[in-house]
């Protein structure tokens, strides 16, 4: 049931009109703009999967010689030249209708370019295009790989205890978190835990699949998970630091809440493919006696 109803799913094929909210999002813009003054050398060729309105394609060719911006959604293909026009330095841009499923560049590029993220590496393709991409990169032109931004992700699971009454009504639903705003509405049972880390240079996860235990940290009732993704884009060795950027957590409503005790332990199991819906991602928690 999952598969057939994907098309109801954004996926990798994200509406025009939700591309508004990523442009006013001054934490994903800053980070991927500093990533990418990092990152891309003056002179070099960049390639930009899952382009959207073209706007880490106008920070690349701002230092790059050539940028190819591949996006597969016809409307917002046309709305990146259009909105490319409009800014300076971007007639070293070249946008292209395409599948990133499918697509390579007519010659090697130095940089590659992915932002179909979200939380868990859900919904959207990233990690699936990114392991196709390299694989018919390398049959193509061979070694090395071109450098990535993002360069990694860092995957984590935190218990909560979530408010679901929304004027009155119980509505245990999933929701979204920005990273950055305060929370009043979830209470916090113990740390996050770490569940996953990928490097995109090096062999990509199909699937995420985890089990472990966490003890908590005080008396509530559990009945939420709080999924966390942090999209490394850009490691600078030296200065010992990296530039980070957060996807919206994940809310994820637990069928059945547990009442804790801080020192409970309790274990917690998942497994789902890159890129399913959330409706993949069902957890299992259970106290441990």
């Amino acid at each position: 049931m999952i598969a057939s109803h994907e098309h109801l799913e954004l996926g990798q094929f994200i509406p025009f009109i939700y591309h508004h909210n990523m442009l006013v999002d001054p934490a994903r813009m800053n980070a991927f703009r500093d990533a990418i003054d990092f990152a891309v050398p003056f002179g070099s060729r960049v390639l930009e999967l899952g382009g959207g309105t073209g706007v880490l394609s106008f920070f690349s060719a701002q230092r790059a010689a050539k940028v190819w911006c591949v996006e597969r959604n016809p409307e917002l293909a046309e709305a990146a030249r259009r909105l490319l026009a409009m800014n300076p330095g971007t007639e070293r841009v070249e946008v292209t209708q395409a599948d990133a499923f499918d697509y390579l560049p007519p010659e090697p590029v130095d940089v590659v370019i992915c932002e179909m993220l979200h939380v868990g590496m859900l919904r959207e393709k990233q990690v699936p295009v990114l392991a196709s991409f390299k694989r018919r990169y390398l049959e193509k032109f061979g070694a090395p790989l071109p450098r990535f931004v993002p360069e990694a992700f860092i995957q984590a699971v935190q218990p909560v205890c979530q408010s679901f009454d929304f004027g009155g009504y119980h509505a245990p639903v999933p929701s979204l978190q920005d990273p950055s705003a305060p929370q009043p509405r979830t209470r916090e049972l113990a740390q996050p835990v770490l569940f996953q880390t990928a490097c995109y240079d090096e062999a990509l996860p199909d699937d995420c699949t985890w089990q472990g235990e966490i003890i908590l940290a005080c008396d509530g009732q559990l009945n939420a998970l709080r999924f966390i993704t942090k999209n490394v884009l850009a490691i600078i060795e030296a200065e010992q630091r990296s530039i980070d950027w957060f996807s919206q957590y994940l809310i994820l409503p637990l069928a059945e809440p547990l009442s804790v005790l801080a020192g409970d332990r309790v274990s917690v199991a998942f497994s789902y493919t890159m890129g399913d819906p959330i409706a993949a991602l069902t957890p299992s928690v259970k106290l441990i006696s």
